[in-house]
């Protein structure tokens, strides 16, 4: 545990320092109010001092606002790819959210948060935190999107696939990209399942909100299994679970990937692009080296029943971005004994995928999310589902457009 200090009214002070991105403890704080200039408190920031604000708390929040202007002006511009210009955001969003978590608040030992104008935070830090360890210095930002997935989880985001809502906690991905659960929920269940549905058993690996467990006990799986590494995303998905009373048929289980045991349909939602995150909720979308995607391919073939299937679902970003290619897919798979019976493609429905602006727009504009259905063993009468190289013109004008064997 790291603690922090500052000298306040010509005393020392000191306070437990908490940082959920593992920001290394500042080198030096100082107290800051509402008479600092967004000017100075960027230039302190960026040399790594840190400012414990005393201020009013909505003119912390501008201030915020204003360093954030100030870093993005110093954003470089597109590369000479779209590879050169993924990795340039990541630097540039790594740097902001370094100069950014400069700006820092103190909770007291009952997570108040004793500013003017402060909002009752002390249930949203129990939510995110756990029980109150003392007084505690915490970035601003992160405490702001402390609150925010505190209203998430009150709010639940609505899961039409399942006629009901899904409620997010700190740090678990949220499903707000709705078209990998409507591909879960629309494409065709294994053989072994139809033929016997009150013995049929599923794994969801990484399940997170247990959103795609509870999307395939609504289908008729007589037991699934959700599965995650993330201690706060097996609170999640037990909590939605019982919500959506199917604690009797899905079973919370970890930390890990696979359990014990095979299933007629083992279901994975990696993360889609292999690089490192920069915080916890980052961790839904970028798996360092693909080790999530490459442990699925390596175990499946162990975990599934005969004529059982596995289903990752995929987004083709990393091959527009040039951060994997679609052979390499191809290889793994081949090289955990699996063969690919078929592939359903979807394109994406997210703001971001329509946003000019934004650096990686041709790359989001050209996306195209797949569910793959993969089997163990010889491939199946037609053989594998041919798959066309990134980048190819093989998109369809309708929604879904699926391949079978």
């Amino acid at each position: 545990m790291s603690t922090i200090r500052w000298i306040e009214d010509h005393t020392q002070q000191s306070a437990r320092w908490h940082s959920e991105n593992a920001t290394p403890l500042p080198k030096r704080t100082v107290v800051a109010d509402d008479r600092v200039k967004a000017a100075d408190a960027y230039r302190l920031a960026c040399e790594g001092t840190a400012l414990l604000w005393r201020g009013d708390f909505h003119n912390a929040r501008q201030l915020l606002r204003a360093i954030g202007r100030r870093v993005d002006r110093k954003a470089s511009g597109p590369g000479s790819s779209p590879g050169e210009t993924f990795l340039r955001n990541r630097q540039h969003s790594r740097h902001r959210a370094r100069v950014l978590g400069k700006l820092l608040v103190l909770l007291d030992d009952g997570y108040t948060l004793a500013l003017r104008r402060a909002p009752d935070v002390r249930q949203a830090c129990l939510e995110a935190y756990g029980p109150p360890t003392g007084p505690t210095a915490v970035p601003l930002r992160e405490l702001l999107g402390v609150i925010g997935a505190h209203q998430w989880r009150a709010k639940g985001v609505d899961v039409p696939a399942l006629g009901s809502r899904i409620h997010p906690h700190y740090g678990v991905f949220a499903p707000v990209r709705g078209e990998y659960v409507d591909l879960v929920a629309r494409a065709p269940l294994p053989p072994a399942t139809r033929r016997a549905p009150a013995t049929s058993t599923a794994f969801d690996l990484g399940t997170g909100t247990g959103v795609l467990a509870a999307v395939l006990a609504a289908r008729g799986i007589d037991r699934i299994v959700a599965t995650d590494i993330s201690t706060r995303a097996l609170a999640c998905a037990r909590e939605n679970t019982h919500r959506l009373a199917l604690a009797d048929r899905v079973e919370v289980w970890g930390p890990g990937l696979f359990p014990e045991g095979r299933a007629d349909l083992v279901v994975c939602n990696p993360p889609w692009l292999p690089a490192r995150p920069t915080g916890p909720v980052e961790q839904g979308v970028y798996d360092p080296d693909g080790t999530m995607l490459r442990g699925f391919l390596t175990g499946l073939a162990g975990h599934l029943r005969p004529g059982g299937e596995g289903w990752l679902v995929l987004s083709d970003l990393a091959e527009h971005l040039g951060l994997r290619t679609r052979q390499e897919l191809l290889d793994a798979v081949h090289a955990a004994g699996l063969h690919v019976a078929g592939r359903i493609d979807t394109k994406p429905r997210h703001p971001r995928s329509r946003d000019v602006t934004d650096p990686l727009h041709a790359a989001r504009s050209a996306e195209t999310t797949s569910l793959w259905r993969l089997t163990a063993g010889p491939p199946r009468q037609g053989g594998a589902v041919p798959a066309p190289p990134s980048g190819s013109r093989h998109r369809q004008p309708l929604r879904y457009a699926m391949r079978t064997s």
